[in-house]
């Protein structure tokens, strides 16, 4: 079977190894002519990138940068961004990378001709309403990994680097115009962050699946993308030069986050603050959390996953099902418990006060407060 396609759901997305070198095209479809390319500080000079410039500048687009991307990007890095983008004069965004690069570049296209505060535009209610869509820049989002899947979301996370609180901005048209998923570029993620980001897809499917909202396309992908995170996962860790287990990892990725218009649930309520206040790498966090999450929502969720067991050919039914992730993550190399990544019991009150008002909350199987956010912060410590 080749791995290469072009699909329209949820947008224009290029799949294939080597398809970086139609970005030129992808520009010209998206109105582009001086685009700025944004990533984060790790990406900015390595080969990777290098190449990607080289691609636009030989096709007459410049080589516009910006890097000031921090891991957990906040509103300082959005502010210097938009400012590199008004000064440079560009007409759209290449939001290029992992998470923190995506999810930045997106939301430099989305306040470059704003006047109100992102803050504004958090995912509550019609707050998206406020923003003005006309002057949305158009986006090309080319990821480096396979985990975060903000290539085909509508939405960004940013920190506000204040409250240390993670918040989501939401419009539809921050969903990118071309989406070029190349494996290639995936090939040089060292092991933790192959792991870390592999973990992230695998959650966002668990908990789309989990989810008691109605969308029955999202929970058929949720089911594929899980499949594919258990069959490939194991061998892009073990051999990152394997092409067609890259090439699957970055669809599983791009599956979860189209998944999760279904909603996510407790494990993300509560990675959210633990990245803001700590600093922590999501996907690994999430992974972290999730073992607890599903001994929580065991009497809601049991039944289901019966089925997801079976079709993923585990044994065991939902108990399987949970013995199975904690020996994937350890198999992985992910730490046991949440004070392994330096968070402590004396944060849990802040914690608990971060996860209660984190959109994610609304789609956990059974209803999350701050009584069992505690108790649930307790057990993955």
């Amino acid at each position: 079977m080749s791995l290469v396609g072009n699909w329209s759901y949820p947008t224009a997305i290029k799949f294939g190894a080597g398809r970086i070198k139609e970005l030129p095209e992808a520009c010209a479809a998206a109105g582009m002519k001086r685009p700025l390319l944004v990533t984060d500080k790790g990406l900015a000079d390595l080969p990777i990138t290098t190449a990607t410039l080289d691609i636009m500048e030989a096709a007459g687009l410049g080589r516009g940068l910006f890097s000031d991307v921090d891991p957990n990007p906040n509103e300082k890095n959005l502010e210097a961004g938009v400012a590199a983008y008004n000064a440079g004069g560009h007409d759209g965004v290449i939001a290029f990378g992992g998470g923190s690069g995506l999810d930045l570049g997106k939301m430099v296209a989305f306040m470059a001709g704003q006047t109100r505060p992102v803050w504004d535009f958090e995912d509550i209610g019609d707050w998206w309403t406020r923003a003005d869509a006309d002057v949305i820049a158009p986006i090309i989002a080319v990821p480096t990994t396979a985990g975060t899947g903000s290539e085909v979301g509508r939405a960004s996370v940013i920190t506000n680097s204040e409250t240390h609180a993670k918040k989501i901005i939401f419009h539809p048209k921050v969903l990118p115009t071309v989406v070029i998923c190349d494996p290639e570029l995936t090939v040089g993620m060292p092991k933790f962050i192959t792991a870390g980001t592999g973990l992230d897809a695998f959650a966002h499917c668990v908990e789309a699946y989990s989810s008691p909202h109605y969308h029955p396309m999202s929970q058929g992908i949720a089911l594929e993308g899980m499949r594919l995170v258990k069959d490939y996962l194991p061998r892009a860790y073990s051999d990152g030069t394997d092409i067609e287990a890259r090439a699957q990892m970055m669809s599983a990725a791009a599956m979860g986050a189209t998944a999760f218009q279904k909603g996510l649930g407790a494990i993300h309520a509560m990675s959210h603050p633990v990245g803001a206040v700590f600093n922590t790498h999501h996907g690994t966090t999430n992974a972290v959390c999730m073992p607890a999450v599903l001994d929580f929502n065991t009497p809601a969720i049991a039944d289901r996953f019966q089925v997801a067991a079976a079709y993923l050919g585990i044994d065991g039914g939902f108990d399987g099902f949970r013995a199975f992730v904690q020996e994937f993550n350890d198999a992985l190399g992910i730490p046991r418990q949440l004070s392994d990544l330096g968070v402590t019991e004396a944060a849990i009150p802040e914690l608990v006060q971060g996860a209660i008002i984190d959109p994610s909350c609304g789609g956990n199987p059974i209803e999350l407060n701050e009584a069992n956010l505690t108790d649930l912060f307790k057990a993955a410590l």
